[in-house]
């Protein structure tokens, strides 16, 4: 057990953050390198967790638990060609898992291996994947082998079964595009763009640029625009609008078996995204990427989970790899930006961002990080200068802009700048009536400065409903009861406020304000006590020592109108 508590001990103090000096070590015990991969995992660090387990299969190199975590832990960290061999090694020993024989698919795709693709996947164990994943990567493996009715044939399954019919379409089209059927991509595409109200961007982009080389412009610029109707400040279109303009024809994006099985891969990414199985979109994204380097869309889906795992520097370093050409290089500026703020080189942000705001004049995207990063900073003054900046840059507002008022607003009233933040709060809620944050906000402003306290519950009240289980916005609505004099239901209020947020000072802080005013003096000194306990800023933490030393009903009711 000593060598397992040193082995995480050591882990504990370089996983989990945005950025390390070195990695741990691994140690000499198995077990001690089995947990602390573990425990690498839990915390999101995918280097660690795949160095720790590669040193426990060098101890016991058939060992299914180990093979079967370290196939996977390499794949996350983006060393797939060890991962391909461990995956088979696994294959080997346990043959009930399905994701393995997608990683050694992927491998045998990726060399040229096409039959042995074919194999693997023909032996895959039947589950989800199979209604999907698998079908259309073997179709990708039969395209690359020169088998092009089989390819057709693979999808087969996709369209029998509704929820994947759609995709039959889309994949199809890919495939007859790739294999030089014109006729048939576009009637795929024409049917895949139909099948979809509100098409998502690499459908618009791809099955446009069918059109475009079927030459349809017309049909190309009409889902061009279809997808611009749904996102208006996007500008991922410009370049099918720019080759319109100019009647140049784009050449075959999807043209190997490597593209095609790496834009299915692509597809299973976000598919496992959007079901909140981080492991396994953060493997079907890295199969991709070794499959398809270049690939912008997928580089910024990978990115994105690194992000939310606190792996910064990771993320920016994949960021950086996207091409400067690609519609997705700002985006990816943009989040290396704010990657370097995180990691405490904000003079760096500002630059990149002044830059990028600089070399795109019309673009208010770049500004508007910048001032989300100086009001996360609390320098509330300088973050209105450059919201003020990026507004300059949109002109006429739209009801999609009520985020940006919203963010303004609050920088606004943080520099003392009332009646401006009080308009753009009243702004946003013309644009977006039922946002339970703006209404918080607003109605929480009225009630510390005593005014529309009527209007400021109803306000809160409709947050609430909105939003129950924010212990921010229950704390909003105990205070205007407490500001109202009904402190009876201000306790009740505030109590579960605390029960959602008993970290946070400042609700701390009015439930002891209300237990004081409602005669309980001990639990209020307490609930005092618990905020100071929080962490509370300085301004507050005076007054709560007032109040501890004191324990006047004057101080905890100062103000009440």
């Amino acid at each position: 057990m000593a060598s397992l508590l040193m082995a995480c001990a050591a882990n504990e103090g370089a996983t989990g953050a945005a950025g390390k000096d070195s990695p741990a070590e691994p140690g000499s015990s198995i077990s001690g390198n089995y947990l602390a991969a573990r425990h690498a995992g839990v915390v999101g660090d995918d280097q660690e967790a795949a160095s720790f387990l590669t040193a426990a299969l060098a101890q016991s190199p058939d060992d299914p638990v180990l093979l079967g975590r370290a196939y996977s832990a390499l794949a996350m960290d983006g060393r797939v060609a060890e991962a391909v061999e461990v995956a088979r090694r696994f294959i080997a020993v346990e043959q009930n898992v399905a994701l393995p024989y997608v990683v050694v698919a992927t491998g045998d795709i990726h060399d040229g291996r096409f039959d042995d693709a074919v194999r693997t996947l023909d032996n895959i164990p039947h589950g989800p994947l199979s209604l999907f994943l698998t079908p259309v990567l073997k179709a990708w493996a039969d395209f690359g082998a020169g088998r092009i009715d089989a390819a057709t044939a693979d999808l087969g399954p996709l369209k029998a079964n509704p929820p994947t019919a759609t995709l039959y379409d889309v994949h199809a089209a890919w495939l007859s595009d790739a294999a030089g059927d014109s006729a048939a991509a576009l009637a795929h595409a024409r049917d895949a763009v139909a099948a979809q109200p509100e098409p998502w961007f690499r459908l618009a982009d791809l099955a446009g640029q069918i059109f475009e080389r079927a030459g349809q412009p017309a049909e190309a610029a009409a889902v061009y625009e279809r997808y611009l109707s749904r996102h208006p400040d996007s500008q991922l279109m410009q370049p099918g609008f720019t080759r319109l303009h100019e009647g140049v024809r784009p050449g075959i994006e999807i043209a190997t078996a490597q593209d095609g099985a790496a834009e299915v891969l692509f597809d299973a990414a976000g598919i496992a995204g959007r079901q909140n199985s981080r492991e396994t979109a953060l493997v079907f994204g890295r199969l991709g990427l070794y499959l398809r380097p270049d690939f912008p869309e997928l580089q910024i889906l990978i990115g994105d989970m690194l992000e939310s795992d606190q792996r910064l520097a990771d993320a920016n370093e994949v960021y950086a790899g996207i091409d400067p050409n690609s519609p997705l290089s700002v985006t990816a500026q943009i989040g290396i930006a704010r990657n370097l703020d995180r990691l405490g080189h904000f003079d760096e942000a500002q630059r990149l961002l002044r830059q990028l705001a600089a070399e795109r004049p019309s673009d208010a995207d770049p500004l508007t990080e910048l001032a989300d990063i100086l009001r996360r900073k609390e320098r509330f003054a300088e973050a209105v200068e450059v919201y003020d900046e990026a507004i300059a840059r949109i002109g006429t507002l739209q009801p999609r802009h009520w985020r940006l008022l919203y963010a303004r607003g609050i920088a606004l009233e943080r520099s003392n700048q009332w009646p401006r933040a009080e308009s753009d709060f009243v702004q946003a809620l013309k644009f977006e009536p039922d946002q339970p944050f703006v209404l918080n906000y607003l109605g929480y402003s009225w009630v510390e400065q005593g005014r529309n306290l009527d209007q400021a519950e109803a306000m809160i009240r409709k947050a609430v409903e909105l939003q129950p289980n924010d212990g921010y916005i229950v704390d909003s609505l105990g205070w205007v009861l407490f500001r109202l004099g009904r402190y009876d239901e201000a306790v009740i209020e505030l109590e579960q406020a605390v029960e959602l947020r008993p970290e946070d000072a400042a609700i701390n802080d009015h439930l002891g304000d209300a237990y004081w005013t409602v005669g309980r003096q001990r639990e209020a000194r307490y609930q005092w006590m618990a905020a100071l306990a929080s962490g509370p800023e300085a301004k507050l933490k005076a007054e709560i020592e007032k109040k501890l030393e004191r324990g006047l009903l004057r101080e905890a009711n100062a103000g009440v109108q």
